[in-house]
This record gives structure tokens, C-alpha cells and sequence, in this order.
């Protein structure tokens, strides 16, 4: 266990998932379903992210893929998603007719364990431990549960031009993170 990997892994996790910038998400689902079931959200994307963490590998491995060619895969779908959240654009667009509960579809997947978390949870394996991820994973879904519970009284208190602030700032964070991943796991030999 190193504080130093569990920090970076949960700030990596937190920018991915991006809860506070899609709360505003949340509150038209919310008045679409009539409510939000945060425990339900929270355990199917726990369920998504702790498994993936565990058997991704073996899925890549049936493909034939190893986990650095994944990584720098998810690096570039990262560093889409950090550009989407610094231009404020809409570059990759979610399926119209993905329906189902509220809490499930789209909140639950993708929302917060979406092909992006999924991707860095398993590009996070090419450079850090597992067991700090999973500390890393159970940090977000805490921070992911308290969002959805209080996500009417944080559209409030922060208002519109706060969420594009913070939006902003995770979005050039993420992108210096998915620099740092293909970095890490390319190789030119």
C-alpha cells in the first residue's frame, strides 16, 4: 500500500469519472426518473470497475492484447475525454437508444463505469499496484455516492459557472495523465 499511488490513482479515477461535471446530467435524469437510486448506481459501477480491474486482463488475453497496448489505447480515449472537458465539446456521442432506469443506463454505465473508467482502470495496471487501484476504485464510489445523494443541493450551492470551472481544471489534469500513460507503456524499439 503507498499513499503516494492511492492519491494519484483516485485523482486519475475522480478526473475520469468526472461526477461533479456531470451533475448537471444527473439532475435531468433525476427529474426524467423522479428520483435517483444512488445505492443501485453505486454498487452496478462498483460491480463494472472491481471486476474489470480483475479480469480485464484475461478478457484482453482472449483477444490476444496486452495490457500496454490497451494502455495506450485508453490513453488516447482519455485524452479525447480531457479535451472534450477543456473545449466543452461533445466528441464521443452516447447511444439515444440505450434506455432503462435511470440509476442503470446511463447513470451507472456508462456514466460513471464507462469505457473510459473501465480503459484507465486497466491502463492504471500497467503502472500501479492493485491493490492501491482498488483503494483508489472504493474512494471514487464514496465520492461517486455522496454526489448522487446530495446532487440537488450541489447544484445550488455551486451554480453553472463553478461546474465549468472545475470541469476545466480535471479536463487539463486527465490529459496530462493520458500523456504520462502513453508515455509510459510505448516503446519504439
Amino acid at each position: 500500500m503507498n499513499l503516494k499511488e492511492i492519491f494519484s490513482v483516485t485523482l486519475i479515477l475522480f478526473s475520469v469519472i468526472d461526477i461533479i461535471g456531470s451533475i448537471p446530467f444527473i439532475i435531468i435524469i433525476k427529474k426524467r426518473e423522479g428520483r435517483i437510486h444512488a445505492e443501485k448506481a453505486t454498487i452496478i459501477s462498483a460491480i463494472l470497475m472491481v471486476g474489470f480491474l480483475f479480469l480485464g486482463q484475461s478478457i484482453l488475453k482472449l483477444f490476444g492484447l496486452d495490457v500496454e497496448s490497451f494502455a495506450v489505447a485508453g490513453s488516447i480515449v482519455i485524452f479525447i475525454v480531457a479535451m472534450e472537458m477543456i473545449l466543452g465539446i461533445t466528441l464521443i456521442k452516447e447511444d439515444p437508444d440505450a434506455k432503462g432506469s435511470g440509476s442503470v443506463v446511463p447513470l451507472a454505465f456508462p456514466l460513471i463505469a464507462g469505457a473510459g473508467t473501465l480503459t484507465t482502470i486497466l491502463s492504471l495496471r500497467a503502472v500501479y499496484d492493485q491493490t492501491n487501484i482498488l483503494i483508489g476504485i472504493i474512494v471514487n464510489l464514496v465520492f461517486v455516492y455522496l454526489v448522487l445523494r446530495s446532487s440537488s443541493w450541489l447544484e445550488r450551492k455551486l451554480g453553472k459557472s463553478a461546474f465549468a470551472v472545475i470541469r476545466r481544471i480535471f479536463g487539463v489534469i486527465l490529459l496530462a495523465i493520458a500523456v504520462k500513460i502513453f508515455k509510459d507503456n510505448v516503446s519504439f524499439g
